[in-house]
């Protein structure tokens, strides 16, 4: 069966097409992204502006039509937190139904964790034993953990790198400021988490983890899917003192780094260092499946 998923997050469109079927792992067929920035594209009211409404509009119409070109019988749209968060949601989902004829389901920030979990176990399996899952995305980061398919606990917290690059750093806040939010935010939910236990397995998600680990000398995509990645704190904690010093054009340099995500960089660097800190990790594995996988293997569950 191919299929489609529609992720609008917080920074990039992205329509994935693949080939699934129950059982087997979903196969990519084709991507399709852009940078949208929806988290720059709020003003002083938390809603998403015209201008950014109308470019969300027009992504969302062209991904529809490359989904059918491409042979979709199914698409699967969502929005994550820009979209969630922004006080015009509702005038700006009927807009995109309206014009691009596309029903954005909103996904809640626990669903993003628990559909995140669920990527990540089938990933690695049971013999993974109880799962620490962390996602950093523009606006939130996920965390999720347990030992089954569904984790015992998921929490999302307002600590995208989009949105505390425009709210901190852009804004010329203080970086130790910054440091103390986010820690003080993650260590208000770790109890919880830890509840259950300490993690079997620790693994991040998504495309900031994954930037930092290759930044850190992780393996490049061009090794494949497969190859075993992860993030040291060792090299991460040296990061981010690096980056508070670097220009946003020489981040852009770095290996693992997109052009349209380098000014983010740091913020993402701060939370990663945050996470691991409190949570007492020394590695984090990079799972190459996060929320778009969640999402289409939930979907053939059901079916």
């Amino acid at each position: 069966m191919r299929m489609g998923v529609l992720d609008i997050g917080s920074n990039t469109g992205h329509l994935l097409v693949v080939d699934a079927h129950r059982g087997g792992p979903p196969v990519p067929a084709h991507s399709y992204k852009e940078p949208l920035r929806l988290a720059e594209h709020l003003d002083l009211d938390n809603a998403v502006t015209g201008a950014g409404v109308e470019r969300l509009v027009k992504y969302v119409a062209a991904a529809r039509e490359l989904a059918e070109q491409k042979g979709c019988k199914t698409l699967l749209p969502f929005a994550t937190s820009a979209v969630r968060d922004a006080v015009n949601a509702d005038e700006v989902l009927t807009r995109v139904r309206d014009e691009a004829g596309v029903d954005l389901e909103i996904l809640s920030g626990e669903d993003e964790a628990r559909l995140t979990f669920l990527a990540v176990r089938r990933w690695f399996g049971w013999s993974a034993g109880r799962l620490g899952v962390f996602d950093i995305g523009g606006g939130s980061l996920e965390v999720a953990a347990g030992t089954e398919q569904t984790p015992d606990v998921a929490q999302s917290q307002p600590l995208g790198a989009g949105r505390l690059t425009r709210g901190w750093i852009e804004s010329g806040g203080d970086l130790r400021e910054l440091r103390r939010h986010v820690r003080a935010t993650i260590a208000d939910g770790a109890g919880e988490v830890l509840r259950g236990g300490r993690f079997d397995r620790a693994v991040a998600t998504s495309k900031t983890f994954r930037s930092l680990a290759r930044m850190c000398g992780a393996a490049p995509s061009s090794e494949g899917m497969y190859a075993r990645r992860a993030l040291e704190r060792s090299r991460l904690v040296p990061l981010v003192g690096e980056l508070a010093t670097m220009s946003t054009a020489e981040v852009a340099t770095m290996p693992g780094v997109s052009a349209d995500r380098a000014h983010q960089m740091l913020a993402g660097a701060v939370v990663a260092d945050a996470v691991m800190d409190i949570y007492e990790l020394e590695t984090l594995e990079i799972c190459p499946w996060a929320l778009r996988e969640g999402v289409i293997l939930e979907h053939l569950d059901h079916l």
